[in-house]
């Protein structure tokens, strides 16, 4: 495939509304990560609420994937997506007029942000429907390297921040929303083709066959580990290091930037050598380097390894979202909401164990070895089913498995 068949296939437009959608959307969705440090100092949060604060928006996003996921197959990708855009604005506006007067009201608003952390749901099945399948890893890659918001997030928030006061910064937010939304309703599209409408057993029936949970499992580590860092990065830049929120977040996006723009590349290597492959060494990788961060407290090595381990989290990203349509191509809406909803859970986790890790040792460095481990258990799980994958339902896809 040459990137010049985007513009021969499918609907150009589509795919790049979806990436600017999940691009906003995603930096919505992490924005009490990027404001964290401010926000806690302000509140004087302990390590653990820090940790929940900013955890929060993922957990709303994985639960409101499952929704999500439902109304695309039911009323369209757009029409899903602009109701959640609508809503993320009503969210942002009431931060930006009322404020965060504590530690209850940043968890209220945090989950509301999950609303723009489910776009993940609409974004890559509205993009998806386009393309034929030899394509699906290269293009969900791309709708999906929307979570570039988040570096976006962490260079300019904290400055904002900085000159007009966190609060101010929600305000802000709402001048890209609307500007997104327009783009969106004007030129997105629902491809032609036809989707029978999901009911909620159709959860309960997926959840049925092994694959799903594997899928699940694998988006868990993978999605989860990329944007539970991403939302700790400037937390842990500036507790560890003592660096001003401004440098944490100009550190923070470094390492989830090359994250970020790796998803696609993740999906393009997997459509010539395939997913299993380039998910057996990606998630080997990371554990890897997650295991060598826990025990090296030095501010240099730990960026480097950061980025490597973001980088091979955002390439896993890309590999996972070539193989899923390969398995699940005629339930893709539903399987994205779980598959999401698996890696909002993942994240969730990642960011507030690290918190907690962090309040009970002095240190995040338990949380990291954790982390590690479900990795490694990701590459067991693979060399358990790569042969029956690649002789049943492999077999008949028009892809590399």
């Amino acid at each position: 495939m040459k990137l010049s068949d985007l513009k021969s296939s499918g609907h150009w437009p589509t795919l790049l509304t979806a990436f600017l959608y999940f691009d906003f959307s995603f930096m919505v969705w992490t924005l009490l990560g990027a404001l964290g440090p401010q926000i806690a100092e302000s509140l004087h949060l302990t390590a653990g609420q820090k940790g929940l604060m900013v955890a929060i928006p993922i957990l709303g996003g994985a639960i409101l994937r499952l929704v999500m996921g439902l109304l695309v197959d039911r009323i369209g990708g757009k029409t899903t997506g602009i109701i959640a855009q609508l809503l993320v604005m009503a969210s942002l506006a009431c931060g930006w007029i009322f404020g965060l007067q504590n530690f209850e009201a940043t968890l209220v608003f945090g989950f509301t942000l999950g609303i723009a952390g489910a776009s993940f749901a609409v974004a890559l099945p509205q993009a998806g429907r386009w393309y034929p399948p030899n394509m699906q890893g290269v293009v969900l890659g791309l709708a999906g390297a929307g979570n570039i918001g988040v570096v976006l997030d962490s260079l300019i928030a904290p400055r904002l921040a900085a000159v007009y006061g966190w609060q101010a910064v929600f305000g802000f937010a709402l001048i890209p929303a609307v500007l997104t939304f327009a783009v969106y309703a004007i030129f997105s599209k629902d491809a032609p083709v036809e989707v029978v409408k999901k009911k909620l057993s159709d959860y309960a029936r997926l959840l049925k066959e092994k694959d799903a949970h594997w899928f699940c499992f694998y988006y868990t580590v993978s999605f989860g580990g990329f944007v539970g860092l991403a939302s700790y990065y400037n937390l842990y830049f500036r507790s560890e290091f003592g660096l001003s929120p401004v440098q944490a977040g100009d550190f923070a996006a470094a390492c989830t930037a090359v994250g970020a723009f790796a998803r696609p590349i993740g999906g393009a290597i997997s459509d010539r050598i395939g997913g299993i492959r380039s998910m057996l060494v990606l998630y080997s990788v990371a554990g890897a380097l997650l295991t060598i961060a826990a025990g090296i407290h030095s501010f240099w090595p730990n960026v480097v390894l950061f980025i490597l381990v973001s980088a091979a989290l955002g390439m896993c990203n890309g590999s996972i979202f070539q193989l899923l349509p390969q398995r699940f191509g005629k339930d893709m809406g539903v399987m994205t909401g779980l598959v999401g909803c698996g890696g909002g859970v993942g994240g969730f986790y990642l960011a507030s164990s690290l918190g907690l890790a962090k309040q009970t040792f002095g240190s995040c460095a338990l949380g990291f070895i954790a982390f590690s481990a479900l990795c490694f258990v990701a590459v067991t799980g693979l060399a358990l089913v790569k042969t029956r994958w690649r002789t049943t339902w492999g077999a008949m896809a028009n892809a590399r498995i």
